[in-house]
């Protein structure tokens, strides 16, 4: 059989029976510059004790509070968006002299005048990139009822080559004695 060692048999079963502890220094009191931040708001302040029912409503005002934020975020964002997309406009009346009514472009804008206005138009750029909407938009107009006009000349009808030609050479000459009257050069 198996037989105990002496190192191993234990006299008693109480471990701290030969420990002699002085009562009086367990009992320390802590002064407030060694107690930690946390611990020291914690005991001078006494926390209110909210029952269940308060909590959940201040948890409830909390998260309301907090979607209430969020919405409106979202909407003084969606109204910076449309102040951005909304161009500021003063009057309106010289936009709406300078646009041709419709009845003006289908038949050609014999039967109007156009009215008299005292604001002096900007130069229109002459890159296509550059220009804004509405400039593309007379511009194509333009070019669609100069197309109309050569597509339905007799000349051009006749012979499409010469037409072209004789207009190039009449437009170079008039273009060379532009530059020749207002050119330092020509004397005048």
């Amino acid at each position: 059989m198996f037989l105990l060692d002496k190192d191993w048999d234990f006299p008693s079963s109480d471990v701290f029976s030969g420990l002699e502890i002085d009562p009086g220094t367990l009992v320390r009191k802590l002064d407030l510059d060694s107690r930690s931040i946390i611990s020291s708001r914690t005991g001078l302040e006494e926390k209110a004790v909210l029952s269940k029912k308060e909590k959940m409503k201040l948890r409830k005002e909390r998260w309301l509070q907090k979607i209430e934020s969020v919405k409106l975020a979202k909407q003084k964002q969606k109204a910076e968006a449309k102040r951005k997309a909304t161009p500021v406009v003063g009057d309106m009346q010289p936009l709406i002299e300078a646009l041709p009514e419709l009845s003006d472009l289908t038949t050609g804008g014999r039967g109007r005048k156009p009215p008299k206005s005292h604001v002096k138009a900007k130069a229109e750029p002459a890159d296509f990139c550059l220009m804004k909407q509405a400039q593309k938009c007379r511009l194509l107009e333009k070019e669609v009822a100069r197309f109309h006009e050569v597509i339905t000349n007799p000349r051009y009808r006749a012979n499409p080559l010469m037409a072209i030609s004789e207009h190039l050479f009449k437009r170079l000459r008039q273009e060379e004695e532009g530059i020749m009257q207002f050119s330092p050069d020509s004397g005048s």
